[in-house]
């Protein structure tokens, strides 16, 4: 029995319960988002942590504000909950599980098949179920529909399907969810249908795409397109320390043309969950069908030589003064992936702390975002940053330039500093103690 026309309409009155099913850095916002709009939202999450501390108004992301979580809350239209019970009188489903790669760089589906079969045990005719993780292309159709199909209802018939990749961009104040454009594409027709009207909902401009393999897909090419381009700047930034060139000025100088390029800047390597991880996901699906990805594989592995390069330039600034290096101490600024957030997802700045270890060379840290490190087996709490503090140095590493750190005193009180952001130029603070990357 189709039911459709049951869920077009409650989507329309904004009747629809829906829940969001995994509450990281993609669900959350989502959540809020639809609950902002009028819709009750469940918050599903099996982290006890993360769902008291939401029940209480506290944040644990960077981007949502704890004001933002007790507001909706005394609406009454956000529930966070453990309880899986409450898909069962859902009649919209948005997963968001992480997608990590596993062992050999091979995807790790165990988070989306666990949200599939927890949701085939709660489902009911009429129910729009959409997967938002990144994935490999087939995965709503060859993994996802086979596990809700086991609850004994059929896709397309009893209940609806769809894929909608997150584009979600931790700190990034000028696009959020609702101003993103979304793409969605439905195992059926009407799962498009029905995934489109609910999305535009919220969501000032919807793509509707042929099916689930092309939106799947879509989001992998963006993110490939990242990896390649930093890989050729990375590799780039290593030619033209050898050749005495500033890169950075390069980059500035190219930009001037008008057509045909588009700025991407080097740094100690690159973090977060899209561009590390999700070409090669690409990469392994088309193993699977018998094609090679040369250049992502190839531009995968300059990044993952990056965080090496920065250690070689640190270790090249401490051997000037000629004594062991071992003896030599760093203090490293910054930790997250990315300025201005808290999240150390395939962070590089962990790469190089592990390099270092592995050295024997002595380091610390500072991020105002990061209070504590455990991480990759680094326990380590944060030093104070203060004049005094920084004069304790060898040399000054910036992995992660976050917009309120006080550069100017980084420069006037460390004895050497190199810069992978090139942050210093940026603000127009020069020092002779100042080595670009």
């Amino acid at each position: 029995m189709n039911k459709s026309p049951e869920i077009k309409n409650r989507i329309n009155k904004k009747e629809a319960i829906i829940t969001v099913l995994g509450l990281g850095y993609v669900g959350l916002p989502i959540a809020l988002e639809f609950a902002k709009k009028g819709f009750i939202v469940n918050g599903l999450d099996s982290s006890r942590k993360r769902i008291n501390k939401l029940k209480s108004g506290e944040s644990y992301i960077h981007d949502i504000s704890s004001k933002e979580i007790a507001r909706t809350l005394t609406k009454k239209r956000f529930y966070p909950t453990q309880d899986a019970g409450i898909l069962a009188n859902s009649d919209v489903v948005i997963i968001c599980v992480p997608t990590p790669l596993g062992k050999k760089n091979k995807p790790d589906m165990s988070y989306i098949i666990s949200a599939s079969r927890s949701l085939s045990k709660h489902m009911k005719k009429g129910q729009l179920v959409i997967l938002e993780s990144t994935t490999y292309p087939g995965t709503t159709r060859e993994v996802v529909q086979p596990l809700l199909e086991e609850s004994g209802l059929e896709a397309g018939e009893d209940f609806f399907l769809a894929f909608s990749p997150e584009r979600i961009d931790p700190g990034n104040d000028k696009y959020h969810f609702g101003n993103i454009p979304k793409l969605v594409g439905g195992i059926t027709e009407e799962g498009t249908i029905l995934a489109k009207l609910l999305y535009s909902k919220v969501v000032k401009e919807v793509v509707a795409l042929s099916a689930p393999e092309a939106a799947e897909v879509t989001k992998l090419l963006e993110n490939t397109f990242r990896i390649v381009n930093l890989g050729l700047i990375n590799e780039f930034a290593v030619l033209c320390d050898k050749l005495g060139i500033d890169v950075w000025e390069v980059v500035d100088a190219a930009k001037t043309k008008p057509f045909g390029f588009m700025p991407f800047y080097p740094g100690p390597g690159v973090g977060g969950h899209c561009i590390p991880a999700d070409p090669i996901y690409l990469s392994w699906r088309a193993k699977k069908a018998g094609f090679k990805t040369k250049m992502i594989d190839l531009a995968a592995k300059v990044n993952r030589e990056a965080p090496g390069h920065v250690v070689k330039r640190m270790e090249d600034i401490l051997l000037r003064e000629k004594k062991n290096i071992k003896s030599r101490r760093v203090l490293l600024v910054g930790a997250a992936y990315k300025k201005d957030v808290n999240d150390l997802r395939e962070s590089p700045a962990l790469d190089v702390m592990a390099i270092l270890k592995k050295k024997g060379i002595k380091w610390s840290y500072y991020d105002p975002f990061i209070p504590f490190l455990d991480i990759h087996g680094i326990k380590t709490k944060p030093v104070k940053f203060t004049a005094k503090e920084l004069k304790k140095y060898d040399l000054v590493v910036i992995l992660t330039d976050h917009s309120d750190l006080n550069y100017r005193m980084i420069a006037k009180n460390s004895r050497n500093i190199l810069d992978t952001r090139n942050v210093f130029a940026r603000k127009r603070i020069k020092g002779k103690n100042i080595t670009k990357l």
